[in-house]
């Protein structure tokens, strides 16, 4: 085994050394990632490499001077300073170990997910990019002659020449019944199925010499004395002269038109900031929300991400302080959800969009304001998944109902509204099942 398979064997180990998904997403250092990067901690897996010994201080052909001769002892190696595992008295060391960070990009995370917690979530193509010709499996009456589909006109002919051909010598024996004309073997035809025409009957009748009218005593006799011939057997010994090609069986092709469409997603994140919204809440909805961004960053082809706070108004923030602000005021869910409404609408049309929104907060509301207007706002936005989380680390306060509400209204298990409710880091990652898995199981029953 060389350095090279010695470093990619270490490789391997640090990534199995990484810190788990879910201890991750539960109880990690999420600060570190960027949206588009997330950094696992792992241990320092140290690669070999060739280091030089500072104790060494000689050697054949080295030295100043002073150096023994061969065969005389030598002095111990005197400690540098930083050798051993301790500081520089000697002491045992007490700092903890050094980190390194596994990356992964957002697809890579979604995947891993996705395997952590069971699902196959599989995005929707909205956004049409692109239109191309396909494969030419379409067709059409009229095109150029080019583009005639002759296989199939070659097909609608032969059924056809198969539909029409009789024998013909068949035919003519019952002509040759006594007393017989040619409308008893049209009639007699008909009864037998044979394609035969009337004028066809007329002009073979015609040709049929006298003495010849009076061969067969009755139509039964001729049948018992004559077998007919098959088409196929026909066709085998004579081949086929002729094809009854009509315009109405030409087709001609032209390309499918085929609809690249890009699978784009918006994500509303909705926050509650005021004054109850105390640290713990806060980092509870920033444990949910940003796993939830990576998941969907790398599931589709384009993410986009609109972050509102809200106390009794809301307004729309940067990401980078949607998480840590706080404000003094009341609170009124309602007015995030107004202005989702309005972004969502002007910025990003629900025929060309995925749709995400996501509110977090510790389920308290004003009076009357979840049932008269939150309720009636999430049934009316179209997005593939509403979803609130309560976070309330010390439990449910007497007046923290919001949740509840929403989980009464749309708790049927049929709905694309998904509540989960978290009281410490530990509840995170089911949190995030709940929520993800609603969505998994709307998309199902659509479909």
């Amino acid at each position: 085994m060389g350095l090279r398979d010695d470093i990619e064997r270490y490789r391997e180990v640090g990534e199995e050394r990484r810190q788990d998904l879910a201890e991750f997403i539960q109880y990690g250092d999420l600060g570190q990632s960027l949206p588009d990067e997330v950094k696992i901690p792992i241990k320092i897996v140290d690669l070999p490499e060739f280091a030089y010994d500072r104790r060494d201080m000689g050697g054949v052909g080295q030295g100043d001077g002073g150096t023994p001769d061969v065969g005389q002892p030598v002095g111990q190696p005197q400690p540098q300073p930083g050798d051993g595992d301790g500081d520089e008295d000697g002491e045992p060391g007490e700092e903890g170990g050094d980190h390194e960070y596994y990356e992964m990009d957002p697809e890579e995370f979604a995947e891993e997910l996705d395997e952590e917690l069971g699902l196959d979530l599989e995005p929707k193509g909205k956004k049409v990019i692109e239109e191309k010709e396909g494969d030419f499996t379409d067709l059409t009456r009229t095109g150029p002659a080019s583009t005639l589909d002759f296989e199939r006109l070659f097909k609608e002919g032969l059924k056809r020449k198969l539909a029409m051909d009789f024998d013909e010598a068949y035919v003519e024996e019952a002509l040759r019944v006594d007393g017989w004309g040619p409308q008893r073997v049209y009639e007699w035809a008909r009864e037998n199925h044979l394609p035969v025409s009337r004028a066809w009957i007329e002009d073979a009748y015609s040709d049929i010499p006298r003495e010849e009218r009076t061969r067969w005593a009755s139509i039964e006799e001729m049948e018992a004395n004559v077998e007919e011939e098959s088409t196929a057997a026909r066709i085998r010994r004579e081949g086929i002269k002729q094809i009854p090609f009509r315009r109405e069986d030409e087709r001609y092709r032209y390309p499918e038109i085929i609809e690249e469409r890009e699978k784009n997603v918006v994500v509303v994140n909705i926050r509650d900031v005021s004054g109850s919204m105390r640290e713990k809440k806060r980092e509870l909805v920033e444990r949910v929300f940003t796993p939830l961004d990576w998941y969907l960053t790398g599931k589709y082809d384009h993410a986009e991400f609109v972050y509102i706070a809200h106390d009794a108004e809301a307004w729309e923030v940067e990401r980078e302080e949607f998480f840590g602000i706080r404000s003094g005021g009341g609170t009124r869910i309602s007015s995030a959800y107004e202005l989702a409404a309005a972004i969502l609408e002007e910025r990003y049309p629900w025929e060309e969009w995925n749709r995400y929104v996501f509110a977090a907060g510790d389920s308290e509301n004003s009076s009357n304001d979840t049932e008269e207007r939150v309720i009636p706002m999430m049934e009316e936005i179209p997005a593939n998944l509403h979803a609130y989380v309560e976070t309330q680390p010390s439990g449910n306060a007497i007046n923290a109902t919001h949740a509840e509400e929403v989980d009464r209204y749309f708790g049927d298990g049929n709905s694309n509204v998904a509540v989960a409710y978290v009281t410490s880091p530990a509840d995170v990652v089911d949190a995030i099942y709940e929520i993800l898995s609603t969505e998994q199981e709307a998309a199902e029953v659509e479909a």
